[in-house]
């Protein structure tokens, strides 16, 4: 798979409200999923090479960032027909396997994706609690081995989110998939 790097987004860009279904086809609001600190997004998909490694790493930030009152949701929007590993009934075997226990969104029309700017899976979005975009980035700095991780981007932006500090200076891009876009679809 070819491997993209996420867009340079403006700080304190505003979060679209959403509302998006889950593989239950449970209604989640983007209103009702913020955080009294924030909300991080985490665009994903199940059959990303670049994702596989870490989702338990983001499984545990997810904990970490429910305890300092941000809201996380996961949102799929590789709902595409070449991509049958990605579809809702797939998504919740990844629920499963991974114990996630964040709400893991339908994003079928690409809308919300498309609102962010996004580009690959995986890529992580963290606002805070006005809706403004405070970190936009990779998780941490070793994707495939986390015995390997020097730098956690995340979880360090979470604390800082917390503490109501500024925004880390260094914002480096996540890399992994290119979304697999409906609208761009051959024959």
């Amino acid at each position: 798979m070819a491997r993209v790097e996420s867009k340079m987004i403006p700080l304190k860009t505003a979060l679209k409200h959403f509302v998006l279904l889950d593989p239950e086809d449970r209604r989640f609001d983007s209103k009702e999923l913020m955080g009294k600190t924030g909300l991080l997004i985490y665009i994903v998909c199940n059959h990303c090479p670049y994702t596989e490694p870490l989702w338990d790493r983001f499984v545990e930030i997810a904990d970490f960032a429910k305890k300092v009152d941000v809201g996380v949701v996961a949102i799929n929007p590789n709902i595409h027909p070449n991509y049958p590993e990605d579809s809702p009934a797939h998504m919740l075997d990844k629920i499963k396997e991974h114990k996630i226990s964040f709400p893991y969104l339908i994003d079928a029309d690409q809308s919300v994706s498309k609102s962010l700017n996004a580009t690959c899976t995986p890529e992580t979005f963290l606002f805070d609690n006005q809706g403004k975009l405070y970190y936009h980035g990779r998780v941490d700095d070793s994707w495939q081995d986390a015995s390997k991780v020097t730098k956690e981007e995340l979880r360090d932006a979470l604390m800082l989110l917390f503490s109501a500090k500024e925004p880390p200076k260094e914002q480096v891009p996540s890399k992994g998939c290119s979304i697999k876009w409906v609208d761009t679809v051959i024959g």
